[in-house]
Order: C-alpha cells, then structure tokens, then sequence
C-alpha cells in the first residue's frame, strides 16, 4: 500500500514488527498457523498472486459464479494490471509460514470513471483484488486486511473511507462486504463492459482494529524503492489509458 505523507506518496514503512498476541487473535477469530506476516510483494510475486486469483476463479466456477473466469478484458491485461501494481507498491502478501495464503491490493489513486469527481476529492483508500486462500476461509483473514488496510489509512493519510469496486452479479461478495459494514453506493456503468461495477465504501472511522497491534507481523522490504510513484493528483485512468484504467477487483 502506497501511503500520502505531507502532500507526497511514500512507498511502505521502514520495517516494523508487530507480535500478535493471544488478544488479538481471539478479537479476530483467526485460526491458522501462529506464522501468519503480511509484507509488501514486488514483481517477483506476480505468478504467486496470479495463482492465488485463478485458484479463486477456480472455486468460484465450481459454483456457477464466473467472477474472474474470463480475465477483464483479457488475460494479457489482466496480468499486465496486476504487474503494475505489484511495480508501484500496492499489493501485499500475506503468509502463514511458507504458504501464501491471501493478497490485496490498495491505492489512495482512484479510477476517474467509476468513481466521481465528488468523490475524488475525499480521502479514501481503494482496494483491488483481494484473495484469500480457500483452506483459509471463514478465518477472517480477508476481515482483519480490511480492517488493518483501512485503519493505516486513516491514521496515515487521514483517509475517511476504504472503498472497493465488486463484481456486478456476484450476490454472495456483495453480502460478505455489507457483513464487513461496506455500504452499496450504485451499480456504475461508465466503463462499457466493466464486470466490476458494484461500487462499495466503509466510514474507516467504525474500524475498531489498532494498526499497531494487527493479528499478523508486518513487514517492508530493505532497500525497497521509495520514490518514483505517481503523484496522488494522478488518476489511473490518466495513467494507464483506456484499457488499464479499468481494475476488475
């Protein structure tokens, strides 16, 4: 996640490691292996986040839901956006030991075309294709990434809300964000042929989670570029022309 600091952006922060505490696991509900750590990915993760998305598609298929089944608008670009954000710092991985067991992407850089010139005004953190293992789900681990992504953002950026764009037709998504206190804002149909167009946000001020103290260790990466990012004032559509602007979460 790329974090607004004093007017800039600023890549993740220095290391820190938090230790998860029985407190904090049971507050959570989370029940996997005692290794779980959350750090910045970079492009060398991109065939695991790619995995971790078709393994998704391939669960999902199984019950008749074709989210991410056909690659928006083709898996060439598909891979090219995830490679872009894994290239500007915006998506993190999280591990139970050796084991990638979720991801998520989050910018403070809004798509100028589903979301309105009102809206771009008002500090918000967007999300993009978070994934959580299926052995791993009802753990709560796609809730505590919520949660932490929304609380750093407010504490770091000031952001009021955490919002994310939803495949259109998957029903079940839908009631798993109003179970984590997203609101339904409209059904956006700006970009033609967006599947992604159920636009959700959270208040990040009904976040009870402590950024310092989530049930996971975070980490940042030594060494890791901290300048060069695109400035806040950038939308992605402006960047990544027709195709790209479009994030199908």
């Amino acid at each position: 996640m790329i974090f607004v600091r004093k007017g800039r952006l600023d890549g993740p922060a220095p290391l820190r490691r938090f230790v998860t505490g029985p407190r904090d696991t049971a507050r959570t509900g989370l029940n996997v292996g005692s290794g779980l750590r959350l750090r910045p990915a970079s492009t060398g993760d991109q065939p695991t986040v790619l995995r971790l998305i078709e393994d998704a598609a391939g669960w999902l298929r199984g019950r008749g839901i074709r989210q991410w089944n056909d690659p928006y608008p083709s898996e060439a670009e598909r891979d090219a956006r995830v490679r872009a954000a894994l290239a500007g710092g915006e998506t993190w991985l999280l591990w139970d030991g050796p084991e990638p067991v979720a991801t998520v992407s989050a910018t403070p850089v809004p798509d100028e075309h589903l979301w309105t010139a009102w809206e771009h005004q008002e500090p918000a953190i967007y999300l993009h294709r978070l994934v959580v293992r299926r052995r791993c789900a009802g753990q709560g681990l796609g809730a505590a990434l919520l949660d932490w992504i929304g609380a750093t953002a407010r504490r770091e950026q000031g952001c009021q809300w955490i919002r994310i764009d939803v495949w259109a037709d998957n029903w079940s998504l839908h009631e798993y964000y109003r179970d984590q206190g997203f609101v339904f804002l409209r059904q956006s149909t700006a970009i033609a042929d967006y599947p992604a167009g159920a636009l959700f946000q959270k208040d990040t001020g009904a976040i009870l989670l402590d950024p310092e103290r989530p049930p996971f260790a975070v980490e940042s990466v030594p060494g890791r570029k901290r300048n060069g990012y695109r400035a806040k004032g950038t939308s992605r559509g402006a960047r990544n022309g027709a195709v790209q602007r479009a994030e199908a979460s």
